[in-house]
């Protein structure tokens, strides 16, 4: 969310941000509202006083003045009912159009939509096989590493692994924690629902609310990722600034309709309902010096652990209107997929300064004693099953077997994955 202080003072600014992030909100409709808000709030400051001074004079007024001033009395109670119920309603339409408003993006990000995504860098070379490479999903058939039942008891877009691979899987997410742990994050184990307040401070709603599941007869929703409980978990709080900042790498299963991706990938496993994942998260003091620090320190750890796991990627500088409304800078990792002969994404490092600090309530009292909003943000360190298929196209064997990463042999105990007979 933007300060409205700030909405009102630079609405040029605003206008600007919603252009660039493509953004389909009416910010003059929003501003005649907030002043429409502001009139009616002054009004029922009126009112009270009035009706304050009315009560005082009652006791005091003769016999025959005082039945015109519990009159009036009444009158002025009447009149404030009906405005608090109207403020009440032009409050909450004015909420629900702020929690639009996009944040503003950082100078350097590539204006357009996603055709204008920039590449930074790349690391490592695309493999050149001597033999004729197979997809992973042929990898998968060959080797017996999945169950293919499973669309017959879950559904579409639903995955169950078998012998080295569900190992392996499993040894990635292991891997991933431990990883951050070294780097200073606490983990955390996770739920994988949260109630709607959650979402709404991280942004997911209300512009991705047709992509989260709900659960019937409740008041949660399935998580498509840690951030939206990890993003809560400080709600309310006023830390302190030697507390900040907040390094958390969760881990939960993760949910996602996949709401308009009709036809696109819906082989193997690369766009899945349920998936695994370890999230970075970072809760930082309110300075674009911490929060730049922080965003290199993600994206530098998600870069890493592709090294590790021995995999050509390359960075992409996402364009504003690419990047989402709460997005101050976003970039993406995308790893080789050989099969596709170009880079799918596997991460993305995103800072949002206090859009979602604002909407959350997370706060922190500065060195001057001054309570302000912290800074968020957020990176994946691993995702499963995706890597999966980056992991075992890029490092196939001529025999169809399946190359380990050294980092990856002590997880699993074996070099190479073996197929599941």
């Amino acid at each position: 969310m933007v300060d409205l202080k700030r909405i009102r003072q630079n609405p040029e600014e605003v206008r600007r941000a919603i252009a660039l992030k493509g953004m389909d909100l009416d910010l003059e409709a929003l501003l005649a509202l907030d002043e429409e808000v502001l009139h009616l709030r002054q009004r029922l400051q009126e009112l009270q006083t009035e009706r304050n001074q009315v009560a005082k004079q009652v006791p005091k007024a003769s016999p025959e003045e005082r039945p015109r001033l519990v009159a009036r009395g009444k009158a002025l109670a009447e009149e404030a009912k009906a405005l608090e119920e109207a403020l009440r309603e032009k409050e909450a339409r004015l909420q629900d159009l702020l929690l639009q408003v996009p944040l503003p993006p950082w100078p350097g990000a590539p204006v357009g939509d996603e055709s204008q995504n920039r590449e930074i860098k790349r690391v490592g070379a695309p493999p050149d096989f001597p033999f004729p490479p197979l997809d992973h999903v042929g990898l998968l058939e060959r080797n017996g590493w999945w169950e293919p039942r499973i669309s017959q008891v879950s559904g579409s877009r639903t995955y169950a692994l078998r012998g080295d691979l569900a190992r392996y899987e499993v040894a990635l997410l292991h891997f991933a924690l431990d990883f951050m742990a070294r780097k200073g994050f606490v983990p955390l184990t996770l739920p994988a629902y949260a109630r709607e307040a959650a979402f709404v401070g991280t942004g997911h709603f209300p512009a991705y609310r047709d992509q989260v599941w709900p659960i019937a007869g409740t008041d949660l929703y399935l998580t498509g990722t840690a951030e939206v409980v990890l993003n809560a978990l400080h709600s309310g709080e006023i830390l302190k600034r030697e507390e900040l900042p907040k390094r958390y790498a969760g881990y939960a299963p993760a949910f996602r309709s996949e709401a308009g991706s009709f036809g696109k990938d819906v082989r193997g496993l690369l766009r899945v309902h349920q998936f695994h994942k370890v999230e970075q998260y970072v809760l930082t003091e309110a300075s674009l010096e911490a929060s730049d620090q922080a965003f290199e320190e993600l994206l530098g750890n998600a870069e890493e652990i592709l090294r590790l796991l021995e995999l050509p990627y390359r960075l992409v500088e996402v364009s504003t209107g690419d990047m989402g409304p709460g997005k101050w800078r976003q970039v993406d990792v995308e790893v080789y997929l050989p099969s596709e002969g170009r880079y799918r994404e596997t991460h993305s490092c995103s800072a949002l300064l206090d859009w979602q600090a604002r909407r959350a309530g997370l706060r922190y009292r500065d060195e001057g004693g001054r309570v302000r909003y912290a800074y968020t943000l957020n990176n994946t360190a691993l995702a499963t099953p995706r890597i999966l298929a980056m992991l075992l196209e890029n490092h196939q064997l001529p025999d169809g077997r399946v190359r380990v990463p050294g980092a990856l042999v002590p997880y699993l105990g074996k070099e190479v994955l073996e197929p599941c007979v």
